[in-house]
């Protein structure tokens, strides 16, 4: 790869979803995941589908959206599709004004859809009965989003209220709280 950590990033975020959609049963993919409502097909469609929408009201071409009969290989190929888009000179760079504030579209890359790749292991692996171990790396990237977003994190509906935990909690159980979740596979 060239000098462009925003792909660098991405790539790393994204192959680390695959990694997690890889191990998922097929038999799972519509059962429910920690996200209310949603099944881990749908989790996989929210993330593929945001990251299309984003891109695309940047000026990105993505070409059709990727059949979710297999939510692992449609993952396999946006990403493919993101990468690509990523690489061309110029395109991470491209600034507009989000929330009153000028910004570039790798910053938001980075910042909101990198930690979208993280979290989201988590649900999709709870709809496989199985619980997510985060890294530090990935918890960094978490507490760090919970703490730019603060309230806005819940009064836009990225996450639901946060839930209380023990004071002796650990690192990974705390951030899941601070998103709304319970550090338990049951959903």
């Amino acid at each position: 790869m060239t000098d462009n950590p925003t792909l660098q990033t991405y790539a790393r975020h994204a192959d680390g979803m695959q990694a997690t959609l890889d191990a998922i049963a097929p038999s799972s993919w519509d059962a429910p995941s920690a996200c209310a409502g949603w099944t881990g097909r749908d989790v996989v469609a929210h993330l593929v589908d945001t990251q299309r929408d984003f891109l695309t009201t940047h000026g990105a071409d993505l070409g059709p959206r990727p059949d979710l009969a297999d939510p692992a290989a449609a993952w396999r190929t946006h990403a493919a599709e993101v990468r690509a888009v990523l690489a061309r000179p110029g395109f991470v760079e491209r600034e507009y004004d989000s929330l009153g504030s000028t910004t570039t579209v790798g910053a938001t890359l980075d910042m909101f859809y990198g930690f979208d790749m993280i979290a989201h292991r988590w649900d999709v692996t709870a709809a496989d009965g199985r619980a997510y171990a985060f890294d530090d790396a990935d918890l960094d990237v978490i507490e760090g989003m919970v703490a730019a977003m603060g309230d806005m994190l819940y009064s836009s509906g990225v996450c639901g209220p946060a839930v209380e935990v023990a004071p002796d909690a650990d690192r990974q159980t705390r951030a899941l709280a601070a998103l709304g979740r319970r550090a338990t596979v049951a959903v």
